[in-house]
């Protein structure tokens, strides 16, 4: 592959690990895609090793995303409604405010169902806080690897 095939994977990439922080577009797939289309051209057994331990890290980083923060939500008791609440308000805030709009109407349809669910403010706002730890926690899982599996198709790139 020639440096610039390289360059214009390594963007791809880059691409994908800010659509994980800014979920925009789906990063994980974004970097996969990358990746095996990096190791297609390539070609040869580094490069389908490298497609083979970033596949690894990238399948245990989305299983452990959605199931150690789960647990903790879920030992915090907040619902499965409220989490739903927060991401339908999340993608309208979107289109009111582009980019910022889904976070701002995550975290307002979270609060907004606690407050409905809860009888105290302060437990509302205990609650909506468990819920945001959980979908940072989730956030941080799945860039951790993200850039494992990026770091992984940089050494495979400078040995192929």
């Amino acid at each position: 592959m020639s440096v610039w095939g390289e360059v214009l994977v390594g963007l791809v990439i880059l691409v994908g690990l800010v659509g994980i922080i800014v979920p925009i577009m789906p990063g994980v797939i974004l970097i996969f895609g990358a990746i095996a289309v990096w190791a297609f051209l390539t070609g040869g057994a580094t490069a389908w090793t490298v497609l083979a331990i970033a596949t690894v890290l990238l399948v245990i980083s989305g299983v452990v995303k959605y199931t150690w923060p789960g647990k903790n939500i879920k030992a915090a008791g907040v619902p499965n409604r409220t989490l739903l609440i927060g991401a339908v308000l999340g993608i309208v805030g979107f289109f009111v405010v582009p980019v910022v709009g889904l976070v701002l109407g995550f975290v307002l349809g979270v609060y907004l169902s606690e407050v409905q669910r809860l009888p105290d403010e302060q437990q509302a706002r205990r609650s909506t806080g468990h819920a945001l730890k959980g979908v940072g926690l989730s956030i941080l899982i799945e860039l951790f690897g993200a850039l494992l599996a990026t770091g992984v198709w940089l050494i495979g790139a400078f040995v192929a």
